[in-house]
Formats: C-alpha cells, structure tokens, sequence
C-alpha cells in the first residue's frame, strides 16, 4: 500500500479550491488531514480570544465535513517543525502537503521542515492557496517591492488573471488507523472564567458552509449597493467576509472568481487587493506589528501613557459616541465596522496619543479577523508610519465623521446609548497637541 499523504491545514480550514488537498489526492494514497496549533516556535505570535474562539468551531467544522468526506482532522498542538516530524513518523507517511504562509517565523518553520523532510526521503510541496499573487511576483520596474497601493494594483490586474478555484473533493480516501489527535477542549480556545463570547455566538456561524452561504448572500444582495454604501457603519453593505478569508474558509481565488461575475464590482475587488497588499508588505517587512514602516517616525514623542484613558477607550467610555459605538461592537462581536476602525485608531493616536502598538494589541486580542498582516497594517496607515499612509496630520474628527456616515445616528444608537456624554479630552485641543509632536516626526526625517 501506498505510503499516506498529510495535508497541514493552517489559515486555510476549507475543502474547496485547497491545492495542498488536491496534490494529496492526486497522490492516489491515504490522506491524514492534520492541524497544528503552534504557539511556542520562536517568533510565532500567540492568537488572541476572539480568534481562538472563531478557530475552535471552526476546527469543529472541517472535522464533520472530512468525517463526511470519508477522513477526520487530526489536532496536535507544539512546535510545529517537532510534531510534524511526530506524526510523519507515526504514521509513515510518504508525503507532505501545504498551504504556503508568508510571516517570516512561519516561512521559517516550512523551510527548515521541507528541507529536513526532504532529506528522509519524503515528498513535500507547497501551494499558493492564500493570496492571488505571490509576494514575489509583483515587482515595480527596478525590481523592487510597492510602497503605494494604487500602482501595486495596477501591476496587479495587469498580471495573468487569478486562477480559476479548485472544486471541492466528492470523497477522501482516510486511514483507517488515524495518527492520535487531541479533542478541540483539551486546547481550551474557548471563554470560561468569565465566558465573554455570548456576542460572538449571536453573530457569526464559523466554518466553511457557513462562509460560503454569507458570500452568495453578500453578492446576490448586498454588493450592488456596495461602493455607494459601505462607509455607513449602519448600512449593513460590507461583505462580513474578512474572518472567512483571515481563516481560509474561502479562499481568495473563490471569492475573486464569483465577484468578478458580478457588475459593479470592481470597489469591492480593489479591497481584496487591498488585502493583498497588506500581505505583501509583511513579506518585505516583517517587523510590522512592532516597527514604524517610516523609521521618521521613531522619532515620535509619545507622551506617558494614562492607563484610565487606555481603558476608556478599550470599553467605549470615552465619551465620543461614534468611538464608544465602535469600541462596544468590537467588545460584543468581535468585528467593527472599517470606517469605524479608522475613526477609534485615529483617536487612540492623535486624540490620546497613545501609541499606535497598544491599539494593534488589543484589536488583535478582540477582533475575530486580526490576521498577521491586516491588522499592523492598517495600523499603520492610521499612524501615518505605515506603507501608502494617511498623512499623520490628517486626524478623523469622529464627530465629523458620525455626521457625515451616520447622520441619523442608527450606529451609535444600537452601540451606544447609555456612553458617557463628557469627552474625556478636547478634540480641537488635543489635535493641536498630536500637530505639534507631528513637527518633531518632520524634523528627524528632514
């Protein structure tokens, strides 16, 4: 009998358009699905409580579906170079199958495995499952990486098209003898002691079926109104899709490929680009939840840090209804609202001046869709220190902005209506002062 084939699922928890699934298969041999949390090989980040929770059900998901298919998820936990060589042995297995990453800790655990791997004798290859275009494939003319969204999309859409998806597997043929594997509670994902998840079971569904029902939804009902509309946190026009792309169980490529069907898309397809774009600057940066992307900007004079003014705007107490509204939803849902983000990240750091990282940290602890690149990412765009930024002087007047997005006031009411009504800062006054502490960021990189 032929050696079996493991397939390493990580961000990619789907059957449909998986290639490092479609090569097992083609492989004609058993397959052992495995799923590896790691959060002990050096420079891997630890996942925060939202995204826990959203990867436990759906661990539970591409379980049941593999059962149906005919297979199971084999579930271990350590670092990952270890106990793939673990279950490698205890299985004999002859090959090994994945999804490529592109963090510089993840691409250096699969580039150390597929070496080690290789020189047992094993067959192991990997895929472009994640991002329509590789990070290595789009180069300005000198060779280099883009710094600008707007010509790296360009270089985009004027490569090959994206692939057309991959179907998904009628059937798997498993072991009948699986590798042993850990039950999803004994990795305890979930909210106990308190359990603070009641907001995220009321709003979202994880896994694959799921993922795939809110895009048809989303594209049958919701993209035509989509550019005009998505700035309005109350619309209700934005696709909901970024936690199943963050987790893989709809792979870019699905998503591109049926919107594309659709007239009028082409605003919503720039924000997958967008994504892309994130990605790519990770590849060149890695660094990019801890570094300024613009080394000017270490010259930044963040004042101490008021720990009740953190806290205020942690739990939407700060008294700026669009910025309690925002802070509140991402409490109860795990998710907020893009034009809301850039509005509460804009005043953590130029109304509090409070350090953009302390916002990244606690968007990646309570946001069910902070991803590696994504979240740093935009962070620092809100910053000014980032990739294509918004200039460090443009500060987003949430007033302003609730006038112009939420007119009615329908967002802030069903987040909101019991906020404090005292700001707990001057919003022209603190302006002034993150002008001025801008002045020193001009002078260092003068």
């Amino acid at each position: 009998m032929t050696s079996p084939s493991i397939v390493w699922f990580r961000d990619d928890l789907r059957l449909a358009d998986h290639p490092a699934l479609r090569a097992a298969m083609d492989r004609d041999a058993p397959v052992i699905a495995m799923f590896v949390l790691d959060e002990e090989s050096p420079g891997i980040r630890p996942l925060g409580g939202a995204a826990k929770w959203w990867l436990h059900h759906s661990l539970l998901s591409l379980d049941e579906r593999l059962r149906d298919k005919g297979a199971r998820l084999v579930l271990r936990r350590g670092p990952a170079e270890r106990v793939v060589h673990e279950v490698v042995a205890e299985s004999g297995a002859g090959a090994v199958y994945w999804n490529r990453r592109y963090g510089r800790p993840e691409r250096e655990i699969d580039a150390a495995l597929k070496s080690s791997l290789r020189d047992q004798g094993l067959t192991v290859e990997s895929f472009a499952g994640s991002l329509l275009h590789e990070p290595w494939t789009v180069t300005t003319g000198s060779g280099t990486h883009y710094s600008v969204f707007t010509p790296f999309w360009r270089a985009c859409r004027a490569l090959p098209a994206p692939r057309a998806p991959l179907p998904e597997p009628r059937e798997l043929d498993g072991v009948a003898r699986p590798p042993r594997s850990d039950a999803p509670g004994d990795w305890e994902l979930l909210p106990t002691t308190p359990d603070w998840a009641g907001g995220l079971r009321d709003t979202w569904e994880p896994g694959e079926p799921a993922a795939r029902r809110r895009l048809r939804h989303f594209l049958d009902h919701d993209l035509p109104a989509y550019d005009a509309a998505r700035d309005a946190p109350a619309a209700g026009a934005t696709s909901l899709l970024s936690p199943r792309l963050r987790w893989g169980e709809l792979s870019p490529f699905t998503v591109w490929a049926e919107a594309t069907r659709v007239e009028g898309s082409a605003r919503f397809l720039s924000e997958l680009g967008w994504r892309e774009f994130a990605w790519h600057t990770l590849y060149h940066f890695p660094d990019l939840a801890t570094k300024n992307l613009r080394p000017e900007f270490d010259a930044f004079p963040w004042p101490g840090l008021d720990p009740r003014q953190l806290d205020a705007w942690q739990h939407g107490e700060t008294g700026i209804p669009l910025v309690d509204a925002g802070m509140r939803e991402l409490w109860h849902t795990g998710y907020m609202h893009n034009r809301v983000r850039m509005v509460t990240a804009s005043f953590l750091i130029k109304n509090l001046l409070i350090d953009w990282r302390l916002g990244e940290e606690w968007f990646w602890d309570t946001l069910v869709d902070a991803d590696g690149a994504n979240n740093a990412f935009n962070w620092q765009w809100v910053a000014g220190s980032g990739a294509d930024a918004a200039p460090y002087f443009r500060v987003f007047n949430p007033e302003l902005q609730a006038k112009k997005f939420d007119g009615d006031g329908e967002y802030v009411a069903r987040w909101a209506p019991d906020a404090p009504t005292a700001p707990i800062v001057d919003l022209a006054e603190t302006r002034k002062a993150a002008l001025a502490a801008y002045d020193e960021v001009k002078r260092a990189g003068a």
